[in-house]
C-alpha cells in the first residue's frame, strides 16, 4: 500500500524538501552539459548506416521508435525507454545508448512517447505497451529474436520499464535509477505536469503492483545519487525478490543520476556488462 503521509508531507518531508529530494538536475551541477553531450553523440549514432528511424507504432506525434540493428542475425533486442520525469526529453537524445549494446551484438530500439501534460501517465504507460506490441509484431522484418526482448529505462523510463515487466513478450527488465512509488511524485513539482490522480498513484506505482510474471529483474542505481532515488530502487528490488521474482540490485559506486547512463552506452560499462548477464539469464531460462 502507499506510504502513509499527511496531505503535504512524505516520510517527514515538506513539499520543498520533496522537490529537492527528487530534483536530479539540480543535484548534478553539470547535468545540462551532460545532456547536451548526449544529444551530439546521439546525432552521430542516428546517422549510422542501417539505422531505421522514426518507425511509427501509434497515432500520436511521439509514437515513434528508432531501431539500431546489430550485425548478428536474430540477436536479442534491448528496448530503451528514456527518462525526464515523463515531461521532458525525447528518444533522439538517447540514441547514444545503442552504442554499447550494438557493439556487443545486441539490437536496440529507443522508444518515444507523448510527454506530459499532453498525455497523462495512464496514456504514457499504454503507449509503451503499444510500442512493445509493434516491435514484437515486426521481429521478422527488423531481424531480432522475439523470445529475447529485454526492456530497460532510466529514471522515469525505469518506472515505465518496471511496468513493462507485465507485457507477455518481455523476457527481462533492467530499470536504471527508477521511480517505483509515485506517492512523493504527486507531492512534488513534477506533478505540475503529470496531475496524478489517486487511482494512478495506486495502480501505476510498481511498488504497489508487483509483476505477476516471474521474469528476471536487474536494477541499477548510482552510489552518488540522491538518497530518495537509492531508497526507491532498494525498496522495489527487495519487494520483488520477496515475492519470488529473480531480482538483483547493483549500486554502482561513484555514479550519479547522469553518469550512470554512460555505463550502458560504453562497450564495457558496468551496466553494459549487466545487460549481457541478463540476456544470458534469459537464454538459460529458455533452454532449461
Amino acid at each position: 500500500m502507499p506510504t502513509k503521509q499527511t496531505a503535504n508531507s512524505y516520510r517527514g518531508m515538506a513539499p520543498a524538501a520533496i522537490d529537492a529530494a527528487y530534483n536530479n538536475s539540480a543535484a548534478v551541477t553539470d547535468s545540462a552539459e551532460r545532456v547536451e553531450r548526449w544529444r551530439h553523440r546521439s546525432e552521430d549514432t542516428r546517422a549510422r548506416p542501417g539505422a531505421r528511424l522514426d518507425l511509427r507504432y501509434g497515432p500520436e506525434a511521439n509514437n515513434r521508435i528508432d531501431y539500431f540493428p546489430a550485425t548478428i542475425p536474430s540477436a536479442p533486442l534491448f528496448v530503451f525507454i528514456h527518462g525526464g520525469y515523463w515531461f521532458r526529453n525525447t528518444k533522439e537524445i538517447f540514441a547514444f545508448v545503442a552504442d554499447g549494446p550494438c557493439a556487443n551484438g545486441i539490437n536496440v530500439a529507443t522508444v518515444g512517447y507523448t510527454l506530459a501534460p499532453d498525455a497523462g501517465l495512464s496514456q504514457i504507460v499504454q503507449e509503451i505497451s503499444q510500442a512493445l506490441d509493434y516491435l514484437v509484431s515486426s521481429a521478422d522484418d527488423l531481424g531480432f529474436d522475439r523470445a529475447a526482448v529485454i526492456v530497460g529505462g532510466w529514471s522515469a523510463g525505469g518506472h515505465l520499464t518496471a511496468l513493462a515487466a507485465g507485457h507477455p513478450d518481455v523476457a527481462g527488465v533492467l530499470p536504471i535509477s527508477g521511480i517505483f512509488d509515485l506517492t512523493p511524485i504527486a507531492l512534488s513539482y513534477i506533478n505540475d505536469a503529470l496531475s496524478l490522480t489517486a487511482d494512478e498513484i495506486a495502480s501505476l506505482s510498481p511498488l504497489f503492483n508487483l509483476p505477476r510474471r516471474k521474469i528476471p529483474h536487474l536494477l541499477f542505481v548510482g552510489g552518488d545519487e540522491l538518497p530518495e532515488l537509492q531508497r526507491q530502487s532498494k525498496a522495489y528490488a527487495a519487494a520483488v525478490a520477496d515475492d519470488g521474482i529473480p531480482a538483483v540490485l547493483e549500486v554502482v559506486p561513484g555514479q550519479n543520476h547522469f553518469t550512470i547512463v554512460d555505463e550502458l552506452a560504453s562497450e564495457d560499462g558496468v551496466l553494459m556488462r549487466g545487460l549481457i548477464r541478463l540476456i544470458r539469464q534469459v537464454s538459460d531460462a529458455k533452454s532449461a
